[in-house]
């Protein structure tokens, strides 16, 4: 059976910690930022933990992080 591969797409997009959360940044945070609020603008940096329904894919997609 061959080797599985690496979507290097999502390699790029998520970041898997020791504890085997998927983090991924927020979107809405690249242009248009003047019409956006402080705070808004603020909790858009922080990246937070994907969903269960997405975990599936993205387990997939990165078979030799899990």
């Amino acid at each position: 059976m061959p080797k599985l591969k690496t979507n290097k797409a999502a390699k790029k997009r998520f970041k898997i910690t020791a504890n085997k959360k998927i983090l991924h940044k927020k979107a809405n945070k690249s242009h248009i930022l003047t019409k956006k609020s402080a705070k808004r603008i603020r909790q858009l940096g922080k990246k937070t933990e994907l969903s269960a329904a997405d975990r599936r894919v993205v387990k997939k997609m990165l078979p030799y992080d899990f």
